[in-house]
């Protein structure tokens, strides 16, 4: 089976929220205060979502800021595993006894 391709939060942002809404990332921008090049960067997949942007978007849209993070998070943990993969598969696990 093949490997899917990791979805970064900005793809997710473009092609769930924006596209459907018709909004520019422009307007996003404007609409919950902050730099443009804030979202052009995230929808580009350069620039990971922050806490402070989370709540920015879920506020806007209406859904949670652990939506948001928790994209994040899954992206991040996805791109370890690709390039760390085998030195974590190499670690040892603690052995606890317990008495």
């Amino acid at each position: 089976m093949p490997k899917l391709n990791n979805i970064h939060p900005g793809e997710i942002l473009l092609e769930e929220f924006l596209i459907p809404y018709n909004i520019s990332a422009y307007k996003l921008a404007k609409d919950i205060d902050i730099p443009q090049t804030r979202i052009s960067e995230i929808i580009k997949g350069n620039r990971r979502v922050t806490a402070d942007t989370a709540l920015r978007l879920s506020q806007y849209f209406g859904n949670s800021p652990k939506f948001w993070l928790g994209l994040q998070d899954d992206f991040d943990i996805e791109e370890e595993i690709y390039t760390k993969g085998q030195i974590i598969k190499s670690i040892r696990a603690l052995k606890v006894n317990v008495a």
